[in-house]
């Protein structure tokens, strides 16, 4: 099973920033997730289509569609859940 992680973000968004470390902490534990980075600048279809309305959103998805949506800067944790959820 695919499991991908989607981080939605813009450059000029605090949030996302404090995001960043904690999703590059998760890359190097989960080495078969793959991570994508989609700034909704550059990339507004992929938004809108993932109905992103707040930075960052991050999506956890597989071969079955959506496991997760988390809005706001999110623990490790929480998302580690989701991927043990999305793996299962």
């Amino acid at each position: 099973m695919t499991v991908t992680l989607k981080d939605f973000y813009a450059d000029w968004c605090g949030p996302c920033k404090t995001q960043d470390p904690i999703l590059e902490d998760l890359e190097e534990d989960w080495g078969d997730v793959e991570f994508e980075k989609i700034n909704v600048d550059e990339e507004q279809d992929v938004a809108n289509e993932y109905q992103v309305r707040s930075l960052p959103t991050l999506i956890v998805e597989n071969d079955d569609g959506i496991v997760e949506r988390f809005v706001g800067v999110t623990q490790h944790d929480d998302l580690e859940t989701a991927l043990d959820q999305a793996n299962a």
